[in-house]
């Protein structure tokens, strides 16, 4: 069993920077797939970006290509998410997911432990 607990939302101007983090406990493996994902109200989640726990090449989509940064610290359990230059379309409550065999990242149906989320607000 694994548990994720995001942390690092809050409410910033546009073109401000926020810091994620997603910590795991339990059981998790460098071929582990690790992705932010984020939901604004009545929209439907929508993926973000991924890499393996062991890190290497990432994944991210377009809408936040150049402005956001996935990271992993696996000694210390924990994947990151900088996110700059933020947008209002930015606001959404992120979440962080495991997906023990996934090879669509950008498929949330192929996650198998979710946290509970961090909302961010980006005003204009």
């Amino acid at each position: 069993q694994v548990q994720l607990v995001e942390s690092g939302g809050g409410l910033v101007q546009a073109g401000g920077s926020l810091r994620l983090s997603c910590a795991s406990s339990g059981r998790a493996f460098s071929d582990n797939t690790m992705a932010w994902f984020r939901q604004a109200p009545e929209k439907k989640r929508e993926f973000v970006a991924a890499s393996r726990w062991s890190g290497g090449a990432a994944s991210y989509a377009d809408s936040i290509k150049g402005r956001f940064t996935i990271s992993m610290d696996p000694a210390k359990s924990t994947m990151n998410l900088q996110m700059d230059n933020l947008e209002p379309a930015d606001t959404a409550v992120y979440y962080c997911a495991l997906s023990r065999f996934s090879v669509n990242w950008s498929n949330p149906g192929t996650y198998n432990y979710w946290g509970r989320g961090t909302q961010v607000t980006v005003s204009s």
